[in-house]
């Protein structure tokens, strides 16, 4: 655990895959083509205290929806790359972006599209109920399944590495 929390002290930004890590995988299409998609509010509000904390947060997804521009515009993260096939390249052009270096990144991810950024990435973190690869060639797991906590997991681990925990839980301590 301590090589997790020395990875998790160095990240500067957390790269979210959507389906399967923000929601649980499934897909809600209407009969007029409209996609509907749940995300778990816990995961929404880590996601607001690790921003206070001063990390910054992405997203990269291969799928394209109104609904996650709709969530992420909710939750303040402006780095949003939809319609990622292949999701290396995104990755690339926003650590160049945020000028880091690939080491300074956290990559969350459930399925195999996700191993070319998690093989990349500083951190590789799987869901819990990520695919058995997946789960392979990541430095951590989180103990809760896509979405269902498994980013608040993700959020609270950064902050207990870069020691901001107690201050972002301490303000509703009062």
């Amino acid at each position: 655990m301590q090589n997790i929390l020395e990875r998790a002290a160095a990240i500067r930004v957390v790269v979210f895959d959507v389906d399967g890590v923000l929601t649980d995988g499934s897909l809600f299409l209407g009969d007029d083509g409209q996609e509907y998609k749940a995300f778990h509010s816990r995961d929404g509000h880590g996601m607001k205290m690790l921003q206070a904390s001063g990390v910054d947060i992405a997203i990269i997804t291969g799928r394209t929806s109104k609904v996650v521009e709709h969530r992420m515009d909710n939750l303040g993260i402006r780095y949003i790359y939809q319609g990622q096939l292949e999701k290396l390249p995104a990755f690339e052009e926003l650590t160049e972006k945020l000028s880091i270096d690939p080491e300074q990144a956290a990559y969350v991810g459930d399925d195999i599209v996700d191993l070319p950024v998690m093989r990349r990435s500083g951190l590789a973190i799987a869901v819990q109920d990520a695919h058995p690869l997946v789960k392979e060639h990541a430095h951590w797991c989180t103990p809760s399944a896509g979405g269902r906590g498994a980013a608040r997991d993700v959020c609270e681990l950064i902050m207990r590495a870069r020691g901001t925990l107690d201050e972002q839980l301490g303000r509703y301590l009062c």
